[in-house]
């Protein structure tokens, strides 16, 4: 573990963390499930923390991702994101034969920020896809689909949104998506083995308490990914990223997914090095690693197992075009060029292009969003020469 590693994300000490109230209604009824039918998976619980359609923390009428929120993505630091992405987008529109009415289907679309800034890029530069292009966002939470209607709408884009149905020829984009679907936390036991750490209520309190596993599909995991947990060391599976890719699969007649996450391969994921797991609360920006403090009013993340991803796909019957970091794929997709075009403007301001270099160095930087993987995944497009994005390598150290 370097002391490069992006993944290694310092728990604020307690004291730091804002005294933000968990949402009595949400633990009232999570704490009802358990005493009804027994201590619950933890990824039942993260479903319900995070997605519960009243209460949970994506369902909230608050907006998350910002400065003044508990985390900040990619496409909120500054457009420069979407305008790489457009370019990608775009060079796939190319390698399919230019088809018209390519679709972008984003899951975990927000209010609009990266959609907003690819489609103004595709305006700017390939004017004719911009025309037919569909975009079909995918968003659980009502409050910020009509944010990103609104924010579509005024910069003219609106045009372009329809709903997500169906087969479709394009482009998938999953950016800090997968990362927040439920995992199950699991331990490993002598012999190989493993349990899985369910949630209990004890004293009004939710606690872990260990158990076999609730499903077999947890250790075959384990098993297909080449690792076998010591005993003690702790571990998150996700199972719904095998049903994620399904469905992409399922609709994705030609084209390709483009994944951007917190994400490593499993022999790295489940090292003897990270003891605990990668499972992190953010609240307030800052990260700590209690997920029952805040319930329903700070966010929970698990890092992707790429191994499992690729496997998924193939099986799935999607080919794994390539992998890389967010860094090197925003530079092989002109991320300097775009710099520079803002730099020799004259109506750029100091100001301005102060906070364009400051959302440069986080988009690179191997210690925050630039050390992100990005899993290209695709059907019926050519594998070579390679997409912009993954053609690019950075000096390796």
């Amino acid at each position: 573990m370097s002391a490069l590693d992006p993944f290694v994300v310092p728990s604020a000490p307690r004291d730091e963390l804002p005294d933000v109230p968990s949402n009595p209604e949400l633990v009232a009824r999570i704490a009802a499930e358990i005493r009804a039918a027994g201590p619950m998976t933890f990824a039942r619980f993260m479903e319900l923390a995070l997605y519960d359609p009243v209460d949970g923390y994506y369902s909230s009428p608050v907006e998350r991702p910002t400065r003044t929120g508990d985390f900040l993505t990619a496409p909120e630091l500054d457009p420069l994101f979407g305008r790489a992405l457009s370019r990608q987008v775009a060079e796939v529109w190319q390698r399919l034969g230019r088809p018209a009415g390519l679709t972008v289907r984003e899951y975990g679309a927000g209010g609009g920020a990266l959609a907003a800034a690819m489609l103004a890029g595709l305006s700017r530069d390939e004017p004719a896809l911009a025309q037919t292009v569909r975009y079909e966002p995918v968003e659980h939470n009502p409050h910020r689909v009509r944010e990103l209607q609104d924010r579509l709408a005024s910069g003219g884009l609106g045009g372009a949104i329809d709903e997500a149905a169906g087969p479709f020829v394009g482009v998938v984009l999953a950016n800090e998506f997968l990362d927040a679907l439920p995992v199950h936390r699991v331990v490993g036991r002598a012999g190989g083995a493993v349990g899985e750490l369910y949630v209990d209520v004890r004293d009004g309190q939710f606690v872990e308490v260990e158990g076999d596993p609730s499903r077999e599909a947890l250790a075959a995991r384990l098993v297909a990914d080449g690792v076998s947990l010591p005993p003690g060391q702790r571990a998150e599976v996700r199972l719904a990223d095998e049903q994620w890719v399904a469905a992409v699969s399922q609709d994705l007649r030609a084209g390709v997914a483009i994944v951007i996450d917190y994400a490593l391969a499993a022999d790295e994921l489940y090292a003897p090095s990270r003891p605990d797991g990668t499972l992190v609360a953010y609240l307030a920006h800052r990260a700590h690693t209690n997920p029952f403090r805040s319930v329903g009013r700070q966010d929970l993340t698990a890092h992707v197992d790429l191994t499992a991803l690729s496997a998924a796909a193939t099986t799935a019957g999607l080919d794994v075009l390539g992998e890389t970091s967010q860094a090197e794929f925003l530079i092989g997709n002109g991320l300097e060029e775009l710099v520079g075009e803002i730099r020799a403007d004259r109506s750029t301001d100091l100001a301005a292009w102060a906070h364009v270099r400051a959302a440069v160095a986080r988009l690179l930087d191997p210690r925050a969003t630039g050390g992100f993987r990005v899993a290209v995944l695709g059907r019926g497009i050519a594998s070579t020469p390679p997409l912009a994005g993954l053609a690019f390598r950075l000096p390796r150290r």
